[in-house]
């Protein structure tokens, strides 16, 4: 993976952001509530570089990196998580996962997204339309992947998942995911917040904590400064004796290489890599879907990768 355009104008400024985005992990209420808080900055803003988003598509894609981090706040070891979406509106579906290391990758089906008006405000159900949510947990020493599906309820990412929580893994939660816009379109603040209810939990603790988050202030607001996630949480829900359970960075990183998309040409049908190797275009060029990393093939690689897989031809 190579990122197009890293984050922050010198090296001590990305190395300043990269502290700054974090996944913090924690409990209110005695362990009745557990919750993950995200500040992406800087992995929104590398994400719509290296994806060449204008501002809807940064925006949608941007939840989507957001909710899918804050969804591996509690992966362990070589755990990850995905989440899908395919869709009837002109936004057609968008595909991100995220590993217990914090770091995520993903992609939008359609760019840029066909719009028919200015968009006005951040209501984006109109770009969903009816369609599937869909969450493949991939989980350490389990035999199978498991996958839930809900229908598209809301056209916004926050609400959906969290019918999702509730629907199909019966968990009540609440969830609330903003990035920040400057005057320039630039994006100067992007965060997240999740909130579940654990089993036992009072229904009216529920109520009062999915109030809170949806009342909560624009996390884009807030990251757009220099607060940090895990002060802020020991701020924000001080009355419910917060406890903090980790501390981890979140990144825009795919794990993507030369050899990788090498081995997927090779895998294209005889007929299909018989042409590309006769006709080109030359030099090839295959993109990684997550990260939209580009990689070439000569004439000559292209000869020697057929040979390889067809030495008889």
């Amino acid at each position: 993976m190579k990122k197009t355009k890293p984050y922050g104008n010198t090296l001590k400024g990305q190395y300043l952001a990269g502290a700054r985005d974090r996944i913090t992990g924690f409990l209110l209420a005695d362990g009745a509530v557990r919750g993950a808080i995200l500040s992406g900055t800087r992995m929104v803003n590398e994400m719509r570089s290296n994806h060449e988003l204008g501002i809807l598509e940064t925006l949608v894609l941007g939840r989507a990196y957001l909710g899918i981090g804050l969804m591996a706040a509690d992966l362990k070891g070589d755990d990850r998580v995905a989440l899908q979406i395919n869709c009837s509106g002109p936004i057609k579906g968008l595909s991100v996962e995220a590993n217990a290391f914090g770091e995520v990758r993903g992609y939008l089906k359609r760019v840029p997204i066909p719009i028919d008006a200015p968009v006005e405000d951040f209501d984006l159900s109109r770009f969903f339309g009816a369609g599937i949510l869909s969450v493949t947990k991939h989980l350490q020493g389990a035999k199978q992947p498991f996958t839930g599906q809900v229908e598209l309820r809301h056209g916004n990412i926050a609400q959906d998942l969290a019918h999702y929580f509730l629907t199909s893994e019966q968990v009540p939660t609440a969830l609330n995911l903003s990035i920040k816009f400057d005057r320039e379109g630039e994006v100067v603040g992007a965060g997240g917040l999740f909130l579940q209810a654990m089993p036992g939990a009072a229904d009216r603790l529920a109520a009062e904590l999915e109030a809170q988050v949806l009342s909560f202030p624009s996390l884009g607001d807030v990251f757009a400064g220099q607060q940090m996630p895990e002060a802020l949480v020991l701020k924000a829900f001080t009355d419910y004796a917060p406890r903090i359970l980790s501390d981890r960075r979140v990144e825009f990183m795919c794990h993507c290489s030369r050899a990788r998309l090498e081995g997927l040409l090779a895998l294209l049908p005889v007929r299909d890599l018989k042409d590309l190797r006769d006709n080109g275009p030359f030099p090839v060029q295959m993109r990684c879907h997550n990260c939209n990393t580009p990689y070439e093939f000569s004439r000559e690689e292209v000869e020697a990768i057929y040979g390889s897989r067809y030495p008889n031809n």
